[in-house]
């Protein structure tokens, strides 16, 4: 019987969370829940654990220098005891194709850009030219041209609501509720913190919730932190302490999400959350395979990258708060 890997070496969430439709569409080609393999700092075995298509979750950091061939060794091991029938990597790094070739793996599959090809069984490749498309579409184009079908373009996440049963800390506010993603992994990305304060106040005063719940992780607590601090607000809620489960479920039971272009906010939109994305600093045209709504500054240029988090004040909370409201207004 065959077993299928995938692999997928970026240690981002959101960028793990947008090759989800592609890792369901390698399943539903082979009819078959697969395994994969991604970097343990993206808890996918704590936040994909209800995923269907997904049978088992193996973590390898994908490290440079000395460590490079001890995850390679590692990845060989996993290799030798699964023993796959197919291995699929979603992106172009060589460790893994080169790990599956020495474990003698018959298919492997990968996009094939420099190096990687000499490791891998398929025979069309991406393009040099290909890497100037976004990771979704890399992964469409890798799956278009090894005649896998794609059925759904937008990430999904699914979890099992009794789980959270004991959560007592958000079961025990029966009240309105909305999430702000307050940091990121790149600071150019972070809207500040009186931004947020300006932005609840104008959403408190229309009556639009009775608390927000403020995610960041835990090494970047003091973004919430200061939040609460400076606006003496007791409808600011610190989640930093909560794991991404935990989390999870805040966004799930949250009316709408709010945030930076970071994890969360891919997290939320694949709960099926209204998803309102603060873009200032990137392309928003990577998030056309996304149900996140982007908000934007009036003068802004797609497909320009700025590394300046000063530029996050380009966008005015009031901006945001009345594209809230609008939208808000439309669904209703």
């Amino acid at each position: 019987m065959s077993k299928v890997c995938v692999v997928y070496t970026h240690h981002k969430l959101g960028d793990l969370i947008w090759q989800l439709p592609y890792i369901k569409s390698i399943s539903d080609h082979h009819k078959k829940k697969v395994e994969i393999i991604v970097r343990s700092k993206t808890q996918a075995k704590k936040l994909l654990i209800d995923l269907k298509y997904i049978k088992e979750i193996h973590y390898n950091e994908f490290r440079k220098g000395l460590f490079y061939w001890i995850d390679v060794w590692y990845l060989i091991d996993i290799f030798n005891k699964k023993k796959y029938s197919f291995v699929y990597l979603l992106d172009k790094v060589n460790k893994p194709a080169l790990a599956a070739k020495i474990a003698g793996i018959r298919n492997i599959v990968g996009p094939g850009i420099n190096n990687q090809k000499k490791w891998l069984t398929n025979n069309n490749f991406l393009t040099e030219d290909d890497r100037k498309l976004s990771y979704s579409e890399q992964s469409q184009k890798l799956l278009k041209i090894n005649s896998i079908k794609i059925n759904n373009y937008f990430p999904k996440i699914k979890f099992n609501r009794e789980r959270y049963i004991n959560f007592e800390k958000i079961n025990n506010i029966k009240s309105n509720r909305v999430s702000f993603g307050v940091d990121s992994f790149e600071d150019y990305k972070i809207w500040y913190e009186k931004n947020f304060i300006i932005l609840a106040d104008l959403l408190h005063k229309k009556k639009l919730f009775d608390y927000v719940y403020l995610i960041c992780s835990r090494e970047r607590a003091d973004i919430a932190k200061k939040i609460i601090d400076l606006s003496q607000k007791k409808y600011f809620i610190d989640c930093s302490q909560y794991n991404i489960q935990e989390i999870s479920f805040i966004i799930g039971n949250s009316n709408f999400f709010v945030g930076n272009n970071s994890g969360p906010l891919n997290l939320a939109a694949a709960l099926n959350v209204k998803s309102y994305g603060l873009i200032v600093n990137d392309p928003v045209s990577e998030l056309k395979y996304s149900k996140i709504k982007p908000i934007h500054p009036k003068n802004y240029v797609d497909n320009k990258w700025i590394r300046s988090r000063k530029n996050m004040n380009s966008l005015n909370p009031k901006t945001v708060y009345e594209y809230i409201l609008k939208d808000l207004k439309n669904e209703s």
